[in-house]
């Protein structure tokens, strides 16, 4: 879908308060070409619909990309910073997703840092962690950390991140897009899927599910699911109930090991 393309608007730089101790600008210098896409249309925003997605001006919609949204944060803060703003939009592509939605990083001109790295900073989103451009995901990864780091929005709470050994939380965020920590016990292979089970009781504790045709991709970006077993990981998704609470691991940047045995 393509965004009728107007006048843009002013620098990032001119525009923003400051990100953990930072300012915008010096962000924007140290972060200049990571999240940098081909313009793929320019336009006003005229709404927010939810903290990832937006309304321009003609009536498309744009879904953020490379974040989901932060639980109990309100979207009230993007729609200060983009409703009446010009912006370009930058991806490898404007093709339209299922419903017809336009996937793209959002900046206020095209040399700008994309205003999801501002909003992860913030704390009042979550890294999606389903990036395949491996820099920008990274970057993304970073600013999310340094904004947990600082306590910053969502992160000035306590239990954000679920503990796998605890299902029954993990239960009531069906639905939800969770950030979930744990030692996986064991790993295993049923049919064409591979489990990284949290628990002895399948019908009731936690566990991540990755196709098998996916084993090789997360191998060649270093996570051997075998090797898993007994250290501790990070894992992002949207939760589903299969008996216990499940997430699909469908991109690599869904898993992190953050301890080992």
């Amino acid at each position: 879908m393509r965004v009728a393309r107007t006048k843009r608007g002013g620098r990032w730089i001119t525009t923003c308060a400051l990100i953990v101790g930072h300012s915008v600008g010096s962000i924007a210098a140290a972060h200049a070409t990571a999240c940098r896409f081909p313009e793929q249309g320019a336009g006003r925003v005229a709404e927010v619909i939810d903290i990832r997605t937006l309304r321009m001006a003609d009536g498309a919609e744009i879904r953020l990309a490379g974040i989901e949204p932060a639980p109990g944060e309100a979207s009230a803060g993007l729609a200060l910073r983009v409703v009446g703003r010009d912006v370009v939009l930058l991806g490898d592509s404007d093709a339209p997703d299922r419903y017809g939605r336009q996937t793209a990083f959002v900046a206020f001109d095209a040399m700008s840092v994309p205003i999801q790295l501002q909003l992860l900073a913030d704390g009042t989103a979550l890294a999606s962690g389903s990036l395949a451009h491996r820099p920008c995901a990274t970057e993304l990864a970073a600013a999310e950390d340094a904004a947990r780091r600082a306590r910053m929005g969502v992160w000035s709470r306590d239990g954000v991140i679920k503990n796998a050994a605890i299902p029954g939380d993990i239960q009531a965020q069906v639905g939800q897009f969770v950030v979930i920590e744990g030692r996986v016990l064991s790993v295993r292979e049923a049919g064409s899927t591979a489990y990284l089970n949290f628990g002895r009781r399948w019908t009731r504790d936690f566990a991540v599910s990755i196709s098998k045709r996916m084993i090789s991709v997360f191998a060649e970006a270093g996570i051997v699911l075998k090797t898993l077993e007994g250290r501790r990981i990070r894992v992002r998704g949207w939760v589903e109930s299969r008996g216990g609470p499940r997430i699909e691991a469908r991109h690599v940047g869904q898993i992190e090991v953050v301890g080992d045995r």
